[in-house]
């Protein structure tokens, strides 16, 4: 699934690039509104992230021009700008959504995916890591091409750090994803599920770590070996 980024910050390109390659999405970067149209003139792209302010001019001017090339293109303005009028400026302009920075980069994703689950095209690629294969729509985990089987509360955190490979998992985000709410849970509950997992991992053979981040949460990352 191909995502245009339209940005001219080379810091927030590589934020965004990296966060949607570790959720299984191709991304081509692009950094004015010239260069998006010449992109989306060659390829079929399923969404654009799209800065609004480009050194060619504001981004939602060029919204008409992006809705004839490419209809059915879900496009997500991120902007600095959050006056009165500008979320409904850019909306009735043609995207389908608007976020404001600096953005939370979980709600970010969350965004894209929930963008491209409405356009009814494809189904989310599985995410990967290591010789891991997430496919978080079917509930499926795979290594090595083999199925790997979690119990309810350890798939429940493996999706969870798959989700947010190389960033940090806070704790308290893992404990709602893990246990439902109003649940009795033991002190270091989560650790034991995590030392758990870190076990099942490596006699699979995964390529992948769980990594202890103190007074944060936890990592995942590749395995340095792998």
């Amino acid at each position: 699934m191909k995502i245009l980024i339209v940005e001219d910050e080379p810091d927030i390109v590589r934020l965004l690039a990296g966060q949607l390659d570790n959720a299984g999405f191709d991304c081509d970067p692009v950094g004015s509104m010239s260069d998006a149209l010449t992109s989306l003139k060659r390829y079929p792209y399923h969404l654009m992230l799209l800065d609004r302010r480009l050194p060619d001019g504001d981004s939602i001017a060029f919204l008409p021009n992006i809705r004839r090339l490419r209809p059915n293109i879900r496009i997500l303005i991120l902007s600095a700008h959050c006056e009165k009028g500008d979320k409904a400026k850019g909306l009735n302009s043609g995207a389908d959504d608007y976020l404001t920075k600096p953005f939370d980069s979980d709600e970010l994703l969350a965004r894209v995916i929930a963008r491209l689950r409405t356009s009814g095209e494809l189904q989310m690629p599985p995410i990967t890591i290591g010789a891991v294969s997430f496919d978080a729509a079917a509930g499926q985990i795979f290594i090595g091409g083999r199925p790997f089987l979690l119990h309810r509360r350890e798939y429940a955190l493996f999706g969870a750090l798959m989700r947010r490979i190389n960033r940090v998992s806070p704790r308290e985000a893992l404990m709602e994803e893990v246990y439902g709410a109003g649940e009795a849970i033991l002190p270091g509950a989560l650790d034991t599920l995590v030392s758990r997992l870190r076990k099942r991992l490596a006699d699979a053979e995964a390529g992948c770590e769980v990594h202890l981040v103190r007074g944060r949460g936890y990592l995942l990352t590749k395995s340095l070996t792998s």
